[in-house]
């Protein structure tokens, strides 16, 4: 949805720094097109509709080879392997609990104001991804070392969500901190790995 942020942290009214030819863009064009759809539904059909901006969710469930970063280090941790990080690992990004997403979108569902959105939903805790991989490392007592890649062209270097808007408007923010997130997801590959 932003791209490669220019603003930090992203608030909804930020409009985004999207390479719109670029590998990525996709990804985040899609988002931008189905939030132009659904505003231009709501405004012709007068149907009522909500808008969420999902941020970095993860939990339980997630699948082993998704491609995201807190379930490819948790595999490649649990399984000893080399642990990849793409650039140098300073870039940033906020990781939700499901369990926060889920009790945001709720929040957002049931709102009886006029407030249509959109809305981060998301964690402003913010981490580096080098200190994910050494976090998870340690909470599964891998011997995985660190090996770096080229970073992708365009990947976002900051991820944070603004979550004012949550907070003021639905009364939401997140509750479950990183670690503890982190064990149960790690629990849950256990039993797949």
């Amino acid at each position: 949805m932003y791209g490669d942020p220019t603003e930090h942290p992203q608030k909804e009214s930020y409009r985004g720094n999207v390479n719109c030819t670029g590998p990525r863009s996709c990804y985040d064009e899609g988002k931008r097109a189905a939030e132009t759809i659904m505003m231009d539904y709501h405004r012709e059909n007068k149907v009522e509709i909500r808008i969420i901006r999902i941020f970095n969710t993860y939990g339980p469930k997630m699948a082993m080879d998704d491609g995201r970063v807190i379930s490819n280090f948790i595999v490649q941790a649990l399984r000893n392997e080399p642990i990849t990080i793409y650039g140098d690992g300073n870039q940033t990004r906020s990781f939700q609990y499901v369990t926060d997403l889920v009790e945001g979108m709720y929040k957002m569902m049931e709102n009886k104001q006029d407030f249509i959105g959109p809305v981060n939903i998301g964690n402003p805790g913010e981490f580096t991804i080098l200190e994910l991989a050494q976090k998870i490392i340690k909470m599964t007592g891998s011997k995985s070392q660190l090996t770096y890649k080229e970073l992708p062209t365009d990947d976002p270097k900051q991820r944070k969500p603004d979550i004012t808007l949550a907070k003021e408007k639905l009364n939401w923010e997140p509750t479950i901190k990183l670690d503890e997130g982190l064990k149960n997801t790690i629990e849950y590959f256990k039993r797949l790995v």
